[in-house]
């Protein structure tokens, strides 16, 4: 029986609400192994998977007026084929009503008792009758409740943002998150340059844009093989990497010869990037306490050609960490965090955060950072960074270790901060990118200058 995208779909969206595991653990392993061999199902499970978690609540809000049960009371499983259809009827122009229809009655039939599939026929078929987006009219008193259903955010988040944004900025903040964002990559320079990198790319890519503002910075859509089969990543002569990850690591500037700890370093994407910045040399030594995460680094250095780091499994929540390690002149802090910055790329962020998640990240940050403070030698550089939008877990993490770390300061001085990056430092001295405003991953960074002790 040939593999159903449809299907696909289902598994992943439902095991997303049923389990732990994050959205791209998930497409990475249910995908890889449903064996769906033609591009089109595969770009068609994608497609689908990030299309109703970028539209969910709107979605929602439609099942609701024209199904007498309402959505927070129905299986997962109908709920999740009902999605699938609607985003088909109202989000998708390539596929016929009565296609998306009977698909979604025969995926019904195949998980659910068969008068499920009755329910959903009747659902779908009543829905596609009344094609258009939603009227909101009725909405009009309530702007938080209207911009929920019509951008398909949370109203918790939408109130914070449009407090600190304002009711215009807050929409185009969500129009930015619910879009799709270009595959952007560094050019790996310690095997390439970017000439020679893009005429590698055009064939397999079609249309590249260089970055107005990082030299190294490519972007593009929809390659006609996936990422990881391109011919010039298979030489590793680039790493995938948004841009504001990218100026994280000008804002650190590492040197070349200098030691440099890179904390909580995941999969390794600014590791390799410090040690292109440091030509190969000195020593950067890899942090994490996911061991997976490490080995998977270890591999990605290999086919970087980077030969100056040497991983190292650690929680940096323990306060006796790396006490061997002795002292380094740079120390990036690139803290997990709730992802509030780059929604646009993990959507399934808006439905699983919370409010009380944001001050659990935030006490984690601040011991992270505590436990780090003296592993940097005086006059050495402290980057705390994450790729969260929110006060708890910017200014108010870095405000806080300030207030317990008198030998630390903010970097001020702009001249000694790479041009790339010095345009995003506020008055305050802080980095911050906007997807409402610069169209990046939104993130957050501080150079912290260590000046006594």
């Amino acid at each position: 029986m040939k593999p159903d995208p449809r299907a696909t779909a289902l598994d992943i969206l439902s095991s997303l609400e049923k389990g732990s595991f994050t959205l791209d653990t998930l497409v990475d392993d249910i995908l890889g192994s449903a064996r769906l061999r033609e591009k089109r199902d595969r770009a068609l499970v994608t497609t689908l998977v990030y299309g109703v978690l970028r539209r969910r609540n709107t979605i929602d809000w439609i099942i609701a007026h024209f199904s007498r049960t309402p959505p927070d009371r129905m299986d997962t499983d109908i709920l999740n084929i009902l999605r699938l259809g609607v985003f088909q009827l109202r989000f998708l122009d390539r596929i016929p009503a009565f296609a998306a229809v009977n698909a979604s009655v025969e995926l019904a039939k195949k998980r659910s008792h068969p008068r499920f599939s009755g329910f959903v026929n009747g659902v779908l078929r009543s829905i596609a009758r009344m094609p258009g987006q939603p009227d909101l009219s009725d909405m009009a008193g309530d702007p938080v409740k209207g911009m929920s259903v019509a951008k398909s955010f949370p109203c918790w988040i939408l109130r914070r943002w449009i407090e600190r944004f304002g009711l215009e900025n807050t929409g185009r903040m969500c129009d930015v998150m619910n879009s799709i964002p270009p595959i952007t990559v560094r050019v790996n320079t310690l095997k390439t340059v970017p000439d020679t990198l893009a005429d590698s790319l055009i064939p397999e890519v079609g249309r590249i844009e260089r970055s107005g503002r990082l030299e190294n910075a490519f972007s593009f859509f929809s390659p006609s093989v996936p990422v990881h089969e391109l011919t010039a990543f298979g030489r590793g002569w680039f790493h995938v990497q948004d841009e504001a990850a990218q100026m994280i690591c000008r804002l650190t500037d590492p040197r070349p010869g200098e030691r440099v700890l890179d904390a909580c370093a995941g999969l390794g994407g600014k590791t390799g990037h410090m040690a292109q910045l440091m030509e190969n040399t000195g020593e950067i030594v890899a942090v994490d306490r996911d061991g997976r995460k490490l080995e998977k680094l270890r591999f990605e250095m290999e086919r970087l050609g980077v030969i100056n780091t040497r991983t190292l499994k650690s929680d940096l929540l323990s306060s006796t960490v790396l006490k061997n390690e002795g002292l380094f002149d740079r120390v990036l802090a690139d803290c997990p965090c709730s992802g509030s910055g780059v929604i646009r790329r993990n959507p399934d962020t808006k439905w699983r955060l919370s409010a009380q998640n944001l001050r659990r990240f935030a006490m984690d940050q601040l011991s992270i950072l505590d436990n780090l403070a003296g592993m940097v030698r005086r006059g050495g550089v402290l980057v705390y960074s994450v790729c969260s939008i929110e006060p708890e877990e910017c200014e108010e993490v870095v405000r806080a270790f300030l207030n317990n770390h008198r030998e630390f300061d903010i970097e001020g001085n702009k001249a000694l901060i790479p041009a790339e990056v010095s345009g995003f430092i506020d008055k305050n001295g802080f980095f911050k990118t906007l997807p409402f405003e610069h169209k990046l991953d939104g993130f957050f960074a501080a150079r912290l200058k260590r000046t006594d002790g």
